[in-house]
Formats: structure tokens, C-alpha cells, sequence
């Protein structure tokens, strides 16, 4: 997790109007979710790091089953650090924002607290709802005694399991362990109980959808086969600071379009080999090399393959905004930058605790864009990620452009992070039942 954030972004809000789609023959039909809904400007104030190798550094110490194949449908868009959806909570259900996020495990949401006279509208109240109930601390899942699941819980005073949960960037999540379902309204699709967070005390307005590979992420429990999201370009030259974005998609389910799709097989890692710098349950996919314009920069292979330390992961990140290489990768990126457009870049700037030190000035940011041309990002199987010269620089803060990659290092990390900048106008799958990631080109805003 990064620290310093884009000054503002879009966050949009969700008015919740399911629409029926489709139909087929499973057990539970298979349907689809359309969502409409507003946009409006705010403040960035959260994380944009978020990937569970990183989150070994989450501190976190304690204070205290069929599921559905179906397709689930619902809109994806900026929030203050990444994508965000609002999905139906509880009985009946409470719409709730949620990050998603691949990097990290624990699912949770914001509650609200009895003693607060006004409570905000948007946090959850489980006395409203008839699936709610807390998790108490001789539950299995209270003292978990598996290697995948990092968060060490307690009991509180009232002998519920209770956990705190640090983010790196001191985003703060703490409150008790609870179950409950996800309700979808119109339709029977009704998720099995979910072990969840309910945070009482929190410093992030939204919660967390996590959807790693851990045995307690969303996908895990819900029993998903597959789920995808499609992230739309932002508008003017990567700013979304000029006002409303398009929509994407979050689609829990077989995606109508994944025949376009080329797949990546995941690199996977057993549980038990403990490696300081190892994610094991993250998505890890092979990458190859890196292009600036037609130039294939001359990275060694080992900067993309986990050494026996585990550094050189490379992970696929929707809780990331930016990208983050390791050092030997990113000196050779901005080798070939400042080479390409060295005399406008900004000097003694970075951003983000100097994180991101590839920065311009917004009058320069086009030219730049066509003197860097594009870049692209290869990996196995011929499948590669290319980002067109207009969408290379990302605005961090008004009348400032920067090249959207950044040093892991500087992260207190050791691997590589495919953000969720990079992935704009792409489908990613993530198809569990075959351990693969599939990437198609798209128009997010159509999807």
C-alpha cells in the first residue's frame, strides 16, 4: 500500500436496480446484474497498495455451502484509491460500498455503532437484518491453525472474536467477526454465510471485498468458479480529475465474453513453503518483459521470477492503483523515459514518499505521451497488456503527470504489481475452477 494518494478522483454511487438478463439451465439460474448510477468528485484519501504480499506487513493483532455458477452483474468505478461496487448485504439486504480488492483475504464492512445518534446511511446495521450473527471466540474460525489466513484475532468482553486490522498505510479496520449472507433482490440467488468483518472503528469510509486466494476470501466461500471486472479509461489524458467516468463491470460468474479471451495459467505455491517475500495466495501470472514504444527494454528474466526468497513475484492487483517493478526492472524503465523525454521531466519531484519519481508538468504531458509512445507489458502465452501513449502518465495531483509505475522497494516490497491503472479497457478473469487469468481488450464503458 501506498500512502499518498491522487488528490481526487471519482466516486460513484449506486443506485440499486437489478435487472434480469439471462437464464440458463443451472441450478441456480444464471443471471446477470445491470446497475445505473451517479458520479461525483470527492477528496482520494485511501490506500492504493493493497496486495497480500504486502499485507504480511498488514499488522494485525487481535483486541478482542453450494454456491452459485451464476453470473453476477454489477457496476465497477473509481473510488478514492481503486474499483468499487455496492453489493446487497444482510436480510433484507443494505447496499454496501466495497473495494475490491485481489490482494488481500478478509471481507469486511463498515457497521454501525449503537452509540452513534445519526449513523451515516451508508454503514451497515445488523440489528435490520435476520442473517446477521456474530462469530463468538471458540469458533474454528476464531483460532484459525492454517498458514493462509494472517489475521490474528481475540476475544472481547463480550466473548466475541474480535480483530484489528492495520493497513500499511494506516488505514484502520477493527471490530468483531461475523457471519452473514449476501441477499440479491428479485431473484433466489442467496450466497451461503460468509464470515465477514463488521468494523466499529474504522478510518476508511468504505469496506473491503477481498478476493485472494486465501479459504476466507469472498470467492472461497461463495464457492465462485470465476469472477471478472472490466476497469473503463479514464478521460482527459488519465485524469479522472475532469469529471464523470465511465462504468464498468464486476461480474461474479461465466462471462459472455471470456471466448475472447487468452489465458494465462497461475503460478501457485504451496501454502507451507514460507518464503519472506512470497505471497502464495495471491494471483500470480509469468511476465516476460516490458516495452517502451517498439523497444523491448533489457530487463534480466530474474526481475519477473520468484527467487528462493520469493522477490520477483509478479501479481495482478485490483487494490493497487499503480503499478510497482522491482528495482532492476524499474531502473530500466526509467533509463528509457529520461532518455525519451529526460529534459521535461519535472525536476526534484516524486510523489507518494517517492514512490513515483517520473513526473511532468500538465503542459508537457501530451508531448511526452508521444515522445514515451506506449507501453506494454508481455507475458506467457503471447498475451500481453498494452497501454496506448495518451494513457502512459496519470495525474497524482492537480497540474502533475507522472509515469504511473513505481519502486516496490520504496513500498517495503519485493515484488511486482500489475495496478489497476494499467488494466483500463481490459477484462481480467479470474477463473478459479482451471487456476488461470484471462485478459480480452475492451470498451469497459460498453461491457
Amino acid at each position: 500500500m501506498a500512502g499518498a494518494s491522487f488528490s481526487s478522483l471519482l466516486i460513484f454511487f449506486l443506485l440499486v436496480v437489478p435487472v434480469l438478463c439471462r437464464q440458463s439451465k443451472h441450478l441456480i439460474d444464471s443471471f446477470s446484474f445491470s446497475f445505473p448510477l451517479t458520479a461525483v468528485a470527492v477528496a482520494r484519501t485511501r490506500r492504493n497498495f493493497s496486495s497480500s504480499a504486502f499485507s504480511a506487513s498488514l499488522t494485525a493483532m487481535g483486541a478482542g455451502h453450494s454456491a452459485s455458477k451464476a453470473a453476477e452483474k454489477t457496476p465497477l468505478k473509481y473510488s478514492t484509491v481503486a474499483l468499487t461496487v455496492s453489493l446487497p448485504v444482510g436480510t433484507p439486504p443494505q447496499a454496501q460500498e466495497m473495494v475490491l480488492d485481489t490482494g488481500s483475504q478478509l471481507s469486511w464492512v463498515k457497521c454501525h455503532q449503537k452509540l452513534s445518534p445519526r449513523p451515516p446511511t451508508t454503514t451497515f446495521d445488523p440489528s435490520l437484518s435476520s442473517s446477521f450473527s456474530a462469530v463468538p471466540c471458540n469458533h474454528p474460525v476464531c483460532k484459525p491453525q492454517v498458514p493462509d489466513y494472517t489475521i490474528p484475532t481475540s476475544c472481547d468482553n463480550n466473548r466475541l472474536c474480535h480483530y484489528s486490522y492495520f493497513y500499511a498505510d494506516g488505514t484502520l479496520a477493527e471490530g468483531n467477526l461475523v457471519s452473514e449472507r449476501l441477499v440479491f433482490p428479485g431473484i433466489s440467488q442467496i450466497t451461503p454465510s460468509l464470515v465477514l468483518g463488521c468494523a466499529t472503528s474504522t478510518t476508511d469510509d468504505k469496506g473491503i471485498l477481498g478476493l485472494n486466494l486465501g479459504r476466507l476470501s469472498f470467492p472461497s466461500q461463495a464457492k465462485l468458479s470465476k469472477f471478472s471486472y472490466c476497469v473503463p479509461a479514464r478521460t482527459a489524458a488519465a485524469s479522472v480529475l475532469a469529471g464523470p467516468s465511465p462504468t464498468g463491470s464486476f461480474v461474479l460468474g461465466a462471462n459472455p465474453n471470456s471466448a475472447a479471451f487468452r489465458y494465462l495459467s497461475l503460478l501457485t505455491f504451496p501454502q507451507s513453503q514460507t518464503k519472506p517475500n512470497l505471497d502464495p495466495l495471491a494471483y500470480t501470472i509469468p511476465m516476460r518483459g516490458i516495452r517502451i514504444g517498439a523497444k523491448m527494454l533489457d530487463i534480466p528474466p530474474s526481475a519477473f521470477i520468484p527467487d528462493a526468497g520469493g522477490s520477483g513475484q509478479t501479481m495482478i492487483d485490483s487494490g493497487s492503483e499503480l503499478t510497482y517493478l522491482v528495482d532492476e526492472a524499474y531502473s530500466k524503465v526509467k533509463e528509457e523515459v529520461v532518455r525519451l523525454a529526460g529534459p521535461k521531466m519535472k525536476k526534484g519531484y516524486s510523489y507518494s514518499n517517492g514512490e513515483v519519481d517520473m513526473c511532468f508538468d500538465q503542459k508537457n504531458a501530451a508531448a511526452v505521451g508521444r515522445l514515451i509512445g506506449g507501453m506494454a507489458f508481455e507475458f506467457g502465452n503471447g498475451v500481453e497488456i498494452s497501454v496506448p501513449s495518451d494513457r502512459v502518465l496519470a495525474e497524482v495531483e492537480s497540474g502533475i503527470h507522472c509515469l504511473a509505475v513505481g519502486m516496490s522497494s520504496m513500498l517495503g516490497a519485493a515484488s511486482n504489481i500489475m495496478g489497476n491503472f494499467h488494466q483500463q479497457n481490459v477484462w481480467v478473469e479470474f477463473d478459479l475452477e482451471n487456476h488461470r487469468v484471462g485478459l480480452g481488450k475492451a470498451d469497459c464503458s460498453r461491457s
